[in-house]
């Protein structure tokens, strides 16, 4: 048996070996076919860009680390406040969740060029985007899991005169742990989405503005490059949230 330290650094490494056997794969594959470097290039080739100041990596991976991360922050902030909002209100619930679900169904792409009209050009329009498409997930799974509170446990509370606020604090909030940070690995990956729509429609930076920029000159490898780094950031910013899951949701079982 495998303790959970073990466990976890053996998944990590299968993982790592198996991102590493594909990499392999794809630089054997492109030499073996010879594949046109404005096609698909070789890890090499596309490793290489990173040397090159005229892409100014650092700079546009940090605009849009920034857009990503405060557009999921912004997310999971309000989606989680207005769970509570609703799960304590009924009323609010039904007058209001009709109107986000509908809200919801707005494609994000066609509010891109509103926020430029509305808040201008930069990261801030970024942002909103980034928010627009994460939140929704994180507030429905929060409600969701504040709203399944096991019926023996309310009656328990019920019986020893427990206000709101306790069965909130007691039984609520961590009951809906689960929910909450399975809605945020969700707008994890869909904040990631919402900053790059937001920088193909309109932006001065970032790795998304990179991407059309080189676009025009076929140069794959540096569009290659921002590609894995957009993915860095998204495994990043989730690899976070399942931390903190961990940390939170774990250490809530072992004190119940």
């Amino acid at each position: 048996m495998f303790s959970d330290g073990a466990r976890s650094a053996r998944t990590l490494a299968i993982i790592l070996i198996v991102h590493l056997v594909v990499i392999v794969l794809w630089q054997v594959l492109v030499d073996a076919f010879q594949v046109p470097k404005f096609i698909l290039p070789s890890p090499l080739a596309t490793l290489a860009t990173l040397g090159s100041a005229k892409y100014a990596w650092l700079s546009n991976l940090a605009v849009t680390a920034v857009e990503i991360l405060g557009g999921f922050c912004l997310g999971a902030l309000v989606g989680v406040v207005l769970a509570v909002i609703f799960t304590w209100s009924p009323l609010v619930s039904l007058l209001l969740l009709p109107l986000f679900v509908t809200l919801n169904m707005i494609p994000k792409v066609a509010l891109g060029p509103l926020f430029i009209v509305w808040f201008s050009y930069g990261i801030f329009p970024n942002i909103m985007i980034a928010f627009s498409i994460c939140f929704f997930p994180i507030l429905l799974t929060t409600a969701r899991g504040l709203s399944e509170v096991e019926p023996d446990l309310l009656d328990l509370v019920k019986s020893l005169r427990g206000s709101r606020w306790t069965l909130f604090r007691k039984i609520q909030l961590p009951g809906s742990l689960p929910y909450v940070f399975s809605g945020m690995k969700v707008g994890a990956i869909l904040a990631v989405a919402g900053a790059i729509v937001g920088e193909f429609i309109a932006s001065e930076r970032g790795l998304g503005y990179l991407m059309i920029q080189v676009q025009s000159s076929l140069d794959t490898p540096a569009m290659v490059m921002a590609v894995l780094l957009l993915t860095l950031l998204g495994v990043t910013l989730y690899g976070l949230v399942l931390g903190l899951e961990r940390l939170f949701v774990v250490k809530d079982v072992r004190l119940n």
